[in-house]
């Protein structure tokens, strides 16, 4: 426990936040007086559809500690339409530095009609965006690790990017790993249950971890039933503390420091 006692010291960034949805809508100054409270410096706002690219976009340029994230959820490929794309070649083309990725994109299995055919061409276009504007990508992946693996090794993105929300095994990890991408660790590791996971965040290299809380997404332990927020980023931080071996100082500046690298945010 000792080990942990300095972790209300320690600065974090959170890099997958949909913060514009409910409950932070339209309380943004309250929502980001609480991340600050817990040592959260900046958020990465990533898009889902075309619905909210202009409040994100807005917020980002509203708050320093804002940034945004543009693209096309696979989950929400219903209301997705192929003249999109030029809506986000036109964001992009503003070359705002207040843009540090494509995201949220990728594959899912696991939703029922996935389309994965018209998944693919929809990724395959905002990979080639990625490349073509030297912007990292954030990636969703449901029980489609390998199908994106081998999609990223035949489109690579040099900027290179995340794996959000990572739930596959080890061997699954390290292949993202190998291509350059980061890993990133979420509130599933807050269980205790869920075991492969928290042992694939003990054991890959701490310098391809980022954090994230996926907020209102993916509760923690504790606040099951309730809105995730960025403050609960602490609560991720610690128990990825109690699976690893190094510090908590060197655990929190080795991840800070994964964060600003990836998407070019300045300290």
């Amino acid at each position: 426990m000792d080990k942990l006692l300095n972790i209300a010291s320690q600065k974090f960034i959170d890099t997958h936040c949909h913060f514009d949805f409910p409950p932070f809508n339209p309380l943004w100054s309250d929502s980001l007086q609480l991340a600050n409270q817990a040592g959260v410096s900046d958020i990465i706002i990533p898009t889902v559809s075309l619905d909210n690219f202009e409040r994100v976009w807005e917020l980002a340029h509203q708050y320093s500690v804002l940034h945004a994230a543009m693209g096309f959820h696979p989950l929400y490929l219903n209301v997705f339409k192929d003249e999109h794309l030029d809506v986000l070649t036109d964001f992009l083309n503003q070359k705002s530095n207040k843009c540090v990725a494509i995201g949220e994109v990728g594959l899912d299995l696991y939703m029922q009609e996935p389309l994965f055919e018209r998944q693919k061409l929809v990724l395959s276009a905002q990979l080639r965006l990625a490349k073509q504007f030297d912007l990292p990508v954030i990636l969703h992946s449901r029980k489609s690790h390998d199908q994106l693996a081998a999609m990223l090794r035949r489109l690579d993105v040099p900027a290179k990017g995340v794996v959000h929300g990572f739930a596959g095994s080890l061997s699954q990890a390290q292949a993202f790993v190998k291509l350059g991408y980061y890993i990133g660790v979420g509130g599933t590791i807050t269980y205790e249950r869920a075991n492969k996971t928290r042992q694939v965040m003990a054991e890959l290299p701490l310098t391809s971890l980022l954090l994230e809380t996926d907020a209102p997404d993916m509760p923690v332990s504790g606040f099951q039933g309730e809105p995730n927020r960025p403050e609960r980023i602490a609560l991720i931080f610690r128990s990825l503390c109690e699976l690893r071996h190094e510090s908590p100082d060197e655990i929190a500046h080795q991840l800070y420091i994964n964060s600003l690298a990836l998407f070019h945010l300045k300290q």
